[in-house]
């Protein structure tokens, strides 16, 4: 089945889990998303053979992306019972929306990024797409006082970012969360601070190897359930999209996804 429209594969993965006790996506993290969202806590088998751009969410899990590869495991591979992350937001048009994420959900600047990088071509993929559209983002974002808390644990100050991670990766490839574990029942979240430019510069080639943490102006908190709020609306991005704005709260649904990856 090919999907014609946003959110149709949602749709047709939730009429297929019926009828079916493995379901092959083949596309990119936005394929995943959509799927995740029909399929959350049904007795049937994601497998994924990687598409698109940003591959963010089959790195965690080792999953190959060579084509040949990524249908073997498919095939072949075992099964993983992964967590799930839920979202409740504020919609565009105003009213208030519950989604899932399969990989890392945000809420600040990285929405907007989210927002440009989906807008561009890709044509020079995934990575350099979005590091064009952090940088460009980066250089008009004003951060406003932000207000988080994770499981009671309350947070606030000049925030560029708030990030909840069920995986690893987002971005085109930056291991934003290094140890966080998608089957562990608990959500690792990161608050991104009143980076400078120079901060900014300096830090995110680090990203991609993982080694940016710890850092001043940074923060890992680790949680069930996470609020977040803002004095404006700040953009929500969940799994690359960008469907709303705060007010926003998370929380993980344990093992209500079950994965195909290599064994």
């Amino acid at each position: 089945m090919i999907s014609t429209r946003p959110g149709e594969l949602t749709e047709l993965a939730r009429e297929a889990a019926g009828r079916a006790d493995l379901l092959v996506a083949v596309g990119g993290d936005g394929t995943v998303n959509e799927i995740a969202n029909g399929i959350a806590g049904l007795d049937v088998e994601l497998a994924v053979i990687p598409r698109g751009t940003g591959w963010d969410f089959v790195r965690t899990y080792g999953i190959p992306r060579r084509f040949d590869d990524a249908v073997k495991v498919a095939l072949g591979g075992q099964t993983r019972e992964v967590d799930l992350g839920r979202a409740r937001y504020r919609a565009w048009d105003g009213g208030e929306r519950e989604s899932w994420f399969a990989n890392i959900a945000s809420a600040g600047m990285s929405g907007a990024v989210a927002k440009r990088t989906n807008e561009s071509s890709k044509a020079l993929g995934g990575k350099i797409s979005y590091l064009w559209a952090t940088l460009t983002v980066f250089a008009r974002w004003r951060n406003d006082e932000v207000r988080v808390t994770v499981d009671g644990e309350r947070r606030s100050g000049r925030m560029h970012d708030v990030v909840v991670a069920n995986g690893r990766y987002f971005g085109g490839g930056m291991m934003i969360c290094p140890d966080a574990e998608p089957d562990d029942g608990l959500l690792d979240v990161l608050l991104i601070g009143d980076l400078s430019k120079r901060d900014l510069l300096l830090t995110l080639p680090k990203t991609y190897r993982g080694r940016h943490l710890p850092h001043p102006k940074a923060e890992l908190l680790r949680g069930k359930a996470v609020e977040v709020d803002a004095a404006e609306p700040l953009p929500v991005e969940l799994d690359g999209e960008q469907p709303g704005t705060t007010p926003v709260t998370f929380d993980v649904v344990p093992r209500s996804l079950r994965l195909r990856v290599p064994s």
